[in-house]
């Protein structure tokens, strides 16, 4: 697939010079710091060295004080608390967080997961019954519940108070709960609105350790949690996040808990040193099937897990599930590929809208994600639920799909989401309806440009700027930019381009890859190996000696126990 290549602005001031002078690292390096946000010596002193010091005061969060005061009067009256999240790894683990320090210092405890097909998502009524019939005068409500208005009214109504943690957008009307912690209420003044669910109640259990003078450092244990949730939840990894991120990432790399260390050791992975990334595609995946194949309360078992034996089992029946997702996923890609590749007037479409009855509902929206791989566009994925056609929406990077199917609500029963991912329901006889209409509104909205894959490229770069003199070990311009790590949306893994290029020893590997080794054509000394997945179809062009320019992010090379830098490559254009 085709893809734009879009390079960011060089930065060419006084603040990179006086950066690079401070820092005592090259303009370049300076230069891709500014284009992060990072201007000072301090700044940059707050990104390379992050410090839990810089963690805000939780207690600058609105109704944080309402809700410790909440929490501490049931430990104190030992009623029974009720530790309520959704399915997804964001909720689970912020389930997992809360139930885990809250069990320290009460007895009196339950976690609550609600079950995707039968209760759907968020705050459920079917929840809400269940703490009424168990005696339960306290829910508190994490990465969900902002716009749970009926349902909490409904809890008080039954005598059961809500303390709710989220982090979604809150609509017009903030429910009537005891406490609602949310950095995006329009009247908190929390200095750093992007956390996850996770990372919200964490800045309550850290409230509540401050009140009850217990160490800070009996917290550390939680930030394996909150790594993962911060990666998969796919939140900015700035600020506060990118803190928690890093410290919790040494976490899981030197002494994970035990439910961690079964899925890396399940995954073959536990040796590796993981990255946000890796936390992303290996521990993330795991987590979520339990809650898109049976019931998300498996993944909090295995995330609270006491013993080795109990996090062994749950842990292998959760990889059970997990390999069932990935057939669900494989299988039902397929089909939907087959349904548009056998239409042309699908092919041609500015969307792709697509329905069958049978397809799994817990793994569509990845269906739908998976199918922009190959036609990039918004994409619907439906099946039927309960008599409805039920959806997951995707989008392209820079359309708004919340927008576009805002415009198609006549037809709908409900929906929901943000710019890129929208859940929806709707009558099944007006899904080709909503098809067409769906089509009219995206062609007419969105710019021909968004329908073609973008790379951000941070900066043009030559070979002998990377080595700079280096010959076998890692440069010490690798050396910094891997201290730009933990690499996230925000504080991406800046991505390079070196322009007239050749190749040598050039092979295909597993089918549709590439491995070859690329050289500066006025100084064949300076080269590097390179790997390129996905990008078979241009073996020829280099096998033949044609000059092409390389996109590229520098990663190391293990190999019999020696280190070298490679280049991962994104993409490559032949210039003749």
């Amino acid at each position: 697939m085709e893809k734009r290549w879009n390079i960011k602005e060089k930065v060419v001031n006084q603040e990179v010079e006086a950066l690079s002078e401070a820092l005592n690292v090259s303009s370049f390096i300076a230069q891709l710091l500014v284009q992060r946000g990072i201007k000072t010596f301090e700044e940059a002193k707050s990104f390379f060295r992050p410090s839990l010091a810089e963690l805000h005061d939780p207690f600058l969060m609105k109704d944080m004080d309402k809700a410790v005061g909440r929490v501490l009067l049931a430990i104190e009256k030992g009623e029974k608390i009720l530790v309520f999240g959704d399915y997804d790894v964001d909720g689970t683990t912020a389930v997992s967080l809360m139930y885990s320090f809250l069990s320290t210092i009460h007895g009196k405890l339950e976690y609550y997961i609600p079950n995707r097909y039968t209760e759907g998502y968020g705050v459920s009524m079917k929840g809400i019954d269940y703490a009424v019939e168990h005696n339960f005068s306290l829910i508190i409500a994490l990465d969900c519940g902002i716009k749970a208005i009926d349902k909490v009214q409904y809890a008080k109504e039954k005598g059961i108070d809500f303390i709710i943690c989220d982090h979604h957008r809150p609509g017009s009307e903030i429910p009537n709960a005891v406490a609602v912690l949310d950095p995006k209420r329009s009247d908190c003044e929390y200095p750093y609105k992007e956390l996850c669910g996770c990372g919200v109640g964490f800045k309550l259990v850290q409230a509540i350790a401050i009140k009850k003078d217990i160490p800070f450092n009996d917290l550390k244990q939680y930030f394996d949690l909150l790594a993962i949730s911060i990666a998969s939840d796919i939140v900015p990894i700035t600020g506060e996040n990118r803190i928690m991120a890093y410290f919790g990432l040494k976490l899981i790399n030197t002494n994970p808990r035990r439910g961690i260390k079964q899925l890396l050791s399940i995954a073959g992975t536990k040796d590796k040193e993981l990255t946000i990334t890796g936390l992303v595609f290996t521990i993330g995946p795991r987590i979520n099937a339990a809650g898109r194949m049976e019931t998300g309360m498996n993944a909090v078992k295995l995330l609270v897990s006491g013993d080795d034996e109990s996090a062994k089992e749950v842990g292998l029946f959760i990889e059970k599930e997990n390999a069932q997702r990935k057939d669900f996923d494989r299988n039902i890609t397929e089909e939907a590929l087959a349904i548009i590749a056998d239409n042309d007037e699908m092919v041609k479409a500015k969307t792709s809208v697509l329905y069958d009855k049978d397809w799994h509902k817990g793994v569509i929206g990845i269906v739908a994600s998976r199918l922009i791989e190959t036609y990039y566009r918004p994409t619907i994925v439906l099946t039927e639920s309960n008599g409805k056609a039920a959806g997951s929406a995707r989008s392209v990077s820079g359309f708004d799909v919340y927008e576009a199917i805002d415009k198609c609500s006549d037809l709908l029963t409900q929906f929901g989401g943000h710019k890129y991912a929208a859940g929806l329901t709707m009558p099944i006889e007006n899904i080709p309806a909503f098809q067409e209409k769906f089509e009219e509104v995206v062609s007419a909205s969105i710019a021909p440009e968004l329908l073609v894959p973008e790379i951000k490229i941070d900066a043009e770069i030559s070979f002998s700027e990377i080595k700079n003199g280096y010959s076998n070990e890692l440069p010490k311009f690798y050396r910094v930019i891997k201290q730009f790590a933990p690499f996230g949306p925000q504080n991406m893994t800046p991505v390079f381009l070196t322009r007239n290029l050749k190749a040598k020893w050039v092979k295909v590997v597993g089918e549709v890859h590439l491995k070859f080794t690329a050289f500066e054509e006025d100084n064949p000394n300076n080269s590097f190996s390179c790997i390129a997945f996905g990008l078979g179809d241009f073996y020829e062009h280099l096998q033949s000696g044609k000059s092409y320019d390389l996109l590229y992010v520098l990663e190391e090379n293990h190999w019999n126990g020696s280190t070298t830098l490679q280049l991962n490559v994104r993409d490559i254009k032949i210039i003749h």
